[in-house]
This record gives structure tokens, sequence and C-alpha cells, in this order.
């Protein structure tokens, strides 16, 4: 039996946080008692916030934000997963 690698605990570990947030996301989504109000764009801004509490750089956060949606069409072929 070999030892399982502490990069892939690294890894599973911040993929798995980003996935749970997904889920929320989307049952929240679903159940949005303010339809004026989208939860995405508010989502996103919180997130935003949160990540530069946490120390991480506007240039940072900008960069990653700017990097996920120009691979966005390389994972995102339709406009909506069913």
């Amino acid at each position: 039996m070999t030892d399982y690698d502490p990069d892939d605990r690294w890894q599973d570990e911040w993929m798995g946080a980003v996935s749970r947030l997904g889920e929320t996301l989307k049952d929240k989504h679903q159940s949005n008692p303010w339809p004026h109000i989208p939860l995405l764009p508010e989502a996103m801004k919180y997130l935003m916030t949160e990540l530069w509490d946490r120390g991480f750089s506007q240039t940072e956060i900008r960069s990653a934000f700017d990097a996920a949606m120009l691979d966005m069409p390389s994972y995102a072929i339709d406009e909506r997963r069913s």
C-alpha cells in the first residue's frame, strides 16, 4: 500500500471546498426569495471581499477572475450545463 500524497490531500481539500460552494450557490439560486436580486453577482462580490480580507491582493484576485473567464470557453461548450 502506498502512502497518500500530501500534495493530493492539499488539492482535494480546496477542490472540495470549491465544490461545496458551487452546490450551495446552486441550491440558493433555485430557492432565491428575492428574484430581483440575482444571487451569483452578489456571491461573486462577497467571495472577492472574503479573498481580499484574507490577504489576497487586488491584482491576484482580478487576475484569477480574468484567467477563469478566459479559460471558460475551453470548458463550457454550451451556455448552460444541463
